[in-house]
């Protein structure tokens, strides 16, 4: 396989953030890139995540192979990994010339870059507990091209090439979690807007979700709010489906309480209900060149699992 190395860019296309991995030269062995890789990951998460927002972080496990610029796999492990996301804004990235942080979070100018190929890429945890959620996860690509990237005081990079419909990507991925664990958190979420916006309570939450199909879904809920000695029920109803052409469709959607106080605070919600009734997305069409997406699935028991294939 041909690996072209070019010196300096100056053009100004739009071009990936580029992910510092330390000192040029790149790796020569698979270790060396799996604990440089391990060590750019833990510091990109605990820049990203505010202080307290992650945990055990040392169960992140990475092991990769190597040959020549290439590298034939990459194994990236978050089994164990504790997550609270938040609200924090990111940074972001100037256009233009791509330009890799040195080590002491200064930039500077690409001198080089060299081209290779990620032959398989596989992320796994089994779990990740995010918000509360154990999340089992399953991510497998195949042929990723990328290019290293080495600064002009000798920093080294990866940037990730771009799919498109030429070289679109090959892979799959999976992610699960406990439908219980999912329906405790929408409760947590929901309970403090209710209490902000009109000092309300939930007493009873409830969501059953079960699969009608292998691209397909029933759900069902049931809330009570009160506020003081007066309470009011919810209902809520919803089918989803995704068919060979993968197009997902909204089937009988509906949102109605007895209540006529609570049901009359819930026409503005039923417009949209009422919206979203039928409504059909194309998924395929909705993803970005060099992502073709040719199968879904959906799992729901004790479990909801979400499977895609992209070929």
């Amino acid at each position: 396989m041909a690996h072209d190395r070019t010196a300096e860019d100056t053009s100004t296309d739009d071009r990936p953030d580029v992910l510092p991995l330390g000192r040029a030269p790149r790796p020569a062995t698979g270790a060396e890139l799996a604990a440089r890789v391990r060590s750019a990951l833990v510091e990109v998460v605990a820049g990203d995540l505010s202080e307290g927002s992650v945990e055990h972080l040392d169960r992140l496990s990475v092991s990769a192979t190597v040959d020549g610029p290439d590298v034939p796999t990459l194994d990236v492990d978050l089994s164990g990994v504790v997550v609270r996301p938040t609200t924090s804004a990111t940074g972001t990235t100037p256009t233009g010339e791509p330009v890799v942080p040195a080590p002491d979070g200064a930039s500077t100018s690409t001198a080089a870059r060299e081209d290779g190929v990620l032959r398989r890429v596989r992320v796994d945890a089994h779990p990740v507990t995010v918000e509360g959620v154990p999340v089992d996860v399953a991510l497998e690509a195949l042929d990723v091209p990328f290019r290293w990237v080495e600064g002009a005081d000798g920093s080294l990079g990866v940037e990730l090439v771009e799919p498109d419909d030429d070289a679109p990507l090959l892979g799959h991925v999976r992610v699960a979690a406990p439908q219980d664990a999912l329906v405790e958190t929408a409760r947590r979420l929901i309970e403090e807007p209710l209490r902000t916006m009109g000092g309300l309570s939930l007493s009873s939450f409830d969501v059953e979700i079960e699969s009608t199909g292998p691209r397909s879904a029933r759900g069902a809920g049931f809330a009570r709010v009160r506020k003081g000695i007066l309470s009011a029920s919810i209902h809520a109803k919803a089918v989803v489906e995704v068919d060979a052409a993968m197009v997902l469709t909204v089937r009988e959607l509906s949102l109605t309480s007895r209540n006529p106080v609570v049901a009359a605070a819930l026409l503005a919600a039923r417009r949209h209900v009422e919206e979203a009734q039928g409504r059909r997305i194309d998924l395929a069409a909705e993803l970005p060149a060099g992502l073709r997406l040719a199968d879904v699935r959906l799992d729901v028991g004790g479990s909801i699992a979400v499977s895609a294939r992209f070929a």
